[in-house]
């Protein structure tokens, strides 16, 4: 269960598993920017969940990740103003194995917060040699 408790402001928080996620709205919103908004929090489980299977994977592999980075972009569909797109690139070291730079791929791709969204959205998934 989530449950949900009000903080002052536009400021709503969660409390999840005996953990408490903040949130707060900017200050454009009437917000006091303390927090991040909730959709920002969502575009960051997105990233973070796709960031857990490619650390799954190269531990699986015994393959170091502490210089494998992660970046996320989205765009937005002009017409539903909704995210159209979401690209997201897996930044790896030079002498990262290119073997498994599909594998990775995929194994970013498998993320659960990705499988919940629309099917209509877009997933792009590279890696990029740093």
């Amino acid at each position: 269960m989530i449950e949900i408790f009000f903080d002052g402001g536009k400021k709503v928080n969660a409390v999840i598993h005996g953990f408490t996620v903040k949130t707060d709205q900017p200050i454009r919103s009437g917000g006091e920017n303390t927090a991040p908004a909730p959709f920002n929090l969502f575009l960051a489980s997105l990233a973070t969940c796709a960031g857990f299977y490619v650390k799954a994977f190269c531990d699986q592999r015994n393959i170091p990740a502490d210089d494998i980075t992660l970046s996320m972009d989205y765009e937005v569909n002009s017409v539903t103003h909704l995210i159209g797109k979401i690209v997201i690139e897996i930044h790896v070291p030079d002498d990262f194995p290119d073997k498994y730079d599909t594998a990775l791929i995929n194994a970013a791709a498998v993320c659960a917060v990705k499988r919940h969204l629309n099917p209509e959205i877009q997933h792009i998934i590279t890696v990029k040699r740093k």
